[in-house]
């Protein structure tokens, strides 16, 4: 690489602001160009449903790296540039304001976008949709005026909004079209949980239900359900998923996953095209624990495929790949997921807590053909850390001993964890 031409990174958010970072850190001494739609720095996405959401304060307090970092590293970072074309023949990324940057190198991190409901799209009075800080802020605004809320969703955003909502003293309504929460995340008995736990705290749910028709007026939004329902409320957030945001990798003639929509990587964050790498939300890549190729929406995804697509560019080893691992905190828990959840999984727990103890705490442990893996905590992010050296090996024999609260987790895992297993990698 010249010493001139500098790496590019499009999008400075998580990946974006991490790679850069993993390149100071691997030695690179050239420029690194980071472009970025928004005008603030790059900032921590998963506080804007939850402590940005209930406190102003937390603004200034979820930046990716403090605000001298950037200047501190040599980075050029470019704020409010937005890149709306890519030459990967000529190398060569084109700027909303007519300039242009060649690169040596370039990582796409352009991450995603709220997934949008026609019939209440953005921009529709009392309607938020959140995946920005300024999306925070203006529904911060809006909430401490309302005393009321509809949240369209139960994912893990829309229960989170849900959450900080409730704790915020607004009236608190979900609606989820699938019969039960985080469907595709958690085991049917720990959404189940969940669902009774989010009622407990005042959260009215509709579970299993579609909105056949919408609409707004001066005081707010009315809402008729599938069987005659009618809700009405003068807030609403729409959180029904991310599309990822591909618009530039799709212009310069990059692969995309024909399902999921995602920039296709390999296992090193190569694009389909030479010198483009990509990280983050946008991408899909083969995940091992799952078995196919997929998006992994998740902070620690955003960071891991930083590291590993920093070393690419520079032609070094990034090392092996951490295991997925994923966090949400709602109704005054937090929940922490080690591994991945499969349909042919059984879930054992360790421990129990009714829904509506003050202080929950417990685990799940899947296994599946006597191997471990997905592991799920809930305030017991301590005890899911001692179990990242059994995922993907059979632990069938010592199952009964993990699940036994009584036992201490760690001594347990050393009975399990003999040499010769602890060179296994997924």
């Amino acid at each position: 690489m010249t010493q001139h031409t500098p790496i590019l990174i499009v999008g400075a958010g998580q990946a974006g602001a991490m790679a850069a970072a993993a390149l100071r850190s691997l030695g690179y001494g050239g420029r690194i160009v980071m472009a970025g739609g928004e005008r603030h720095a790059p900032y921590e996405r998963p506080p804007l449903s939850k402590s940005v959401l209930a406190d102003v304060e937390q603004d200034g307090k979820i930046g990716v790296h403090p605000p001298s970092f950037y200047a501190d590293q040599d980075i050029e970072l470019r704020l409010g540039a937005c890149v709306t074309a890519l030459d990967a023949t000529r190398h060569v990324a084109q700027l909303a304001d007519g300039s242009a940057i060649g690169y040596d190198a370039c990582l796409l991190a352009t991450g995603g976008n709220a997934r949008v409901l026609p019939a209440l799209p953005p921009g529709t009075p009392h309607v938020h949709y959140l995946r920005s800080l300024d999306d925070a802020a203006r529904l911060r605004h809006a909430m401490q005026r309302a005393g009321e809320l509809v949240v369209i969703g139960g994912g893990f955003l829309g229960l989170e909004t849900a959450s900080t909502a409730a704790g915020m003293g607004l009236k608190v309504t979900l609606i989820e079209s699938a019969e039960r929460l985080l469907g595709r995340a958690l085991p049917p008995e720990l959404g189940t949980w969940l669902a009774d736990r989010g009622r407990a705290q005042g959260v009215t749910l509709h579970l299993g239900c579609s909105i056949e028709v919408c609409g707004t007026s001066g005081d707010g939004v009315h809402l008729q359900l599938a069987g005659g329902a009618v809700l009405r409320a003068p807030l609403v957030v729409v959180a029904i998923g991310l599309s990822p945001e591909v618009t530039l990798a799709a212009g310069a003639g990059l692969a995309l996953h024909p399902q999921n929509g995602g920039i296709q990587v390999d296992e090193r964050c190569r694009t389909s095209a030479p010198d483009i790498h990509a990280a983050g939300d946008c991408c899909s890549q083969y995940q091992p624990l799952f078995g196919t190729e997929m998006r992994l929406e998740s902070w620690q995804s955003a960071n891991e495929q930083a590291r590993i697509a920093a070393a690419s560019m520079l032609g070094v080893d990034a090392g092996p790949t951490a295991l997925p691992w994923f966090w949400t905190d709602q109704f005054g828990c937090n929940v922490q997921m080690l591994g991945a959840a499969h349909p042919d999984i059984r879930y054992d727990w360790r421990g129990f807590a009714a829904h509506a103890d003050a202080t929950p705490k417990f685990m799940l442990l899947g296994t599946c053909h006597g191997r471990l893996r997905h592991a799920i905590a809930v305030n017991a992010g301590g005890d899911l850390r001692q179990l990242r050296s059994l995922v993907g090996h059979d632990v069938s024999a010592h199952l009964a001993r993990l699940c036994d609260d009584t036992l201490p987790l760690r001594q347990v895992v050393r009975e399990r964890q003999p040499e010769a297993d602890r060179s296994i990698t997924l």
